[in-house]
């Protein structure tokens, strides 16, 4: 990339100006990765993740975060649907409602879920009748992943639709095709690869939720005890195991991308 004369990057219409915000930008990214690398002690790495609270931690965190994944697309899919193609009245006031975690800080995002479904909440006395309890159990640590993450999911694939726009399904609706079919054969596909980043940005999000968690489901070794939660007990006890599954949670989470990002590329 070289800079033309007028002050403009070659190649684009773009002002050399933007150079600098854009490299503080990138450095802002480097910086804490940097941090983590610096503090990661290579010679005892492998033992530090593999340890069985590590092991423990990491395999909650990638079972929920998949599971509330699933959620996510169960949920989201109808939610962005009735957003982007439905004439529903107050879907402001329902865009709104469906991106508030978005704004919402986690930790109240928690307490909410505790004060809802939680054994004193809302919902507490109903769901004991049933014999069903939610809070502090790992169905919890899903239902607070999948809260925080829904928005993510439900932003991607509107845009995606909203995009597409409506054309071909208007044409097979006046072919005869029945609702169910355009939506099946012709409007999923045609926004697959919005649903797959929304996916993906729902599966992240989920993998590194850390409040909700916390206030709805606790910390309990093996039930809630997701891998950021690990991370934050150790910062205090062990800054080096801290260190290292800080580092192994990030990988895992450019593995996942950067894999379903080559998908996207395939498909």
């Amino acid at each position: 990339m070289t800079v033309r004369r007028g002050g403009a990057v070659e190649g684009s219409a773009l002002p050399r100006w933007v150079l600098v915000p854009a490299a503080v930008g990138l450095l802002l990214f480097v910086l804490p990765l940097l941090g983590i690398l610096s503090r990661v002690p290579w010679t005892r790495f492998v033992p530090l993740i593999t340890s069985d609270c590590s092991r423990a931690a990491l395999e909650l965190s990638l079972r929920t975060a998949t599971a509330s994944t699933v959620l996510c697309v169960v949920l989201g899919v109808p939610m962005a649907l009735v957003l982007a193609r439905g004439n529903v009245p107050g879907t402001r006031a329902l865009r709104s409602i469906a991106l508030l975690p978005l704004v919402l800080p986690p930790v109240v995002g928690g307490m909410a879920l505790l004060w809802a479904l939680g054994r004193n909440g809302l919902l507490g006395p109903a769901l004991s009748v049933l014999g069903v309890e939610v809070g502090f159990t790992t169905a919890a640590v899903v239902i607070a992943q999948t809260f925080v993450s829904l928005p993510f999911l439900v932003l991607s694939l509107e845009g995606a639709l909203l995009t597409a726009g409506d054309r071909y399904e208007s044409v097979a609706a006046t072919l005869g095709a029945r609702p169910g079919r355009v939506l099946v054969r012709i409007t999923v596909p045609l926004v697959a690869p919005g649903l797959l980043s929304g996916a993906v940005l729902a599966f992240a999000r989920a993998l590194g939720e850390f409040g909700a968690t916390l206030a709805f489901a606790g910390s309990l070794q093996g039930v809630t005890r997701t891998l950021p939660l690990e991370v934050y007990l150790l910062r205090e006890t062990d800054a080096d195991a801290a260190a290292a599954l800080s580092l192994l949670l990030v990988v895992v989470a450019v593995v996942v991308v950067v894999a379903v990002r080559g998908r996207r590329s395939v498909l």
